[in-house]
C-alpha cells in the first residue's frame, strides 16, 4: 500500500473518530446560510493560516461551501485582544456566521483559563447581538498524556449552546504530517479543519 493511500485512509479515519467524539449540539437552534451570506473566521494564527497562507482553512472551507469566508486570523493575537477587535469585524462584515478559533496564544503563555473562558464567552455573546451563528472551535494544551483540547471550550459550547468541535484540531496536533511545524497545520491539515467545519455545518442544518 503506497504513502498516498495510507494517508488518504488516516484522514478517513480521523474524520470518523471526530465525528463519534464530538459533542451532540443538536439542540442548538440554527438558521440555514443564504447564498450572500458571509462566514467570519475569527483567530489567531491557525486561521490566519501560519505556515499554508494559501491553504488556510477560510480559504479551503469557502470552496467547500460556496459561501464568502472571510480570514480574520491574526497571528499571535492572545484572547484579551481578540475580544477588542471583534466589534469592528462584526460591524464590517455583518457575518452570519462566525467560526471562532482562539486562545491558543493563551494556552501557550499559560495564561488565566478562567479570563480566557470569559473572553471567549464575550466574543461569542458579541457575535450573537449582531445577529451571527457561533461555531466555537475546540483548541488544544498540553496534558499529561500528550496534546487535547482544553475541557473549557466544551464547558463555554454546552452553556452558551452554540455549535462545537473539538476533535479535529486534536487529531491534527497529534498527527506530525498534517503539521508544518510544532504547531501549526499544512496544507493538508488546514484542509481537515475545513472538511470537519463543512460536514458539522451540513449536519446541523446551516448549509
Amino acid at each position: 500500500m503506497n504513502k498516498i493511500r495510507l494517508f488518504a485512509l488516516f484522514l478517513a479515519f480521523s474524520v470518523v473518530i471526530a465525528f463519534f467524539f464530538r459533542l451532540d449540539t443538536s439542540s442548538v437552534k440554527t438558521q440555514k446560510l443564504g447564498s450572500d451570506a458571509v462566514v467570519l473566521a475569527f483567530g489567531d494564527s491557525i486561521t490566519y493560516g501560519y505556515g499554508a497562507v494559501t491553504q488556510a482553512y477560510p480559504v479551503q472551507l469557502q470552496t467547500l461551501i460556496g459561501r464568502k469566508v472571510v480570514n480574520a486570523g491574526v497571528s499571535g493575537e492572545v484572547s484579551s485582544s481578540g475580544l477588542k477587535r471583534l466589534p469592528k469585524l462584526l460591524e464590517m462584515y455583518h457575518p452570519s456566521l462566525v467560526i471562532l478559533c482562539h486562545g491558543g496564544n493563551d494556552i501557550l503563555r499559560r495564561s488565566s483559563k478562567e479570563k480566557l473562558k470569559a473572553n471567549l464567552v464575550a466574543m461569542i455573546q458579541l457575535s450573537q447581538k449582531r445577529g451571527a451563528q457561533v461555531l466555537l472551535v475546540g483548541v488544544p494544551g498540553f496534558g499529561l498524556l500528550g496534546l487535547s483540547t482544553v475541557s473549557l471550550y466544551e464547558e463555554v459550547a454546552v452553556e452558551q449552546n452554540v455549535l462545537y468541535e473539538g476533535a479535529v484540531l486534536e487529531t491534527i496536533e497529534n498527527e506530525a504530517s498534517l503539521k508544518s511545524d510544532q504547531i501549526h497545520p499544512n496544507g493538508l491539515g488546514y484542509g481537515l479543519m475545513a472538511e470537519a467545519f463543512a460536514q458539522l455545518l451540513r449536519e446541523s442544518g446551516v448549509l
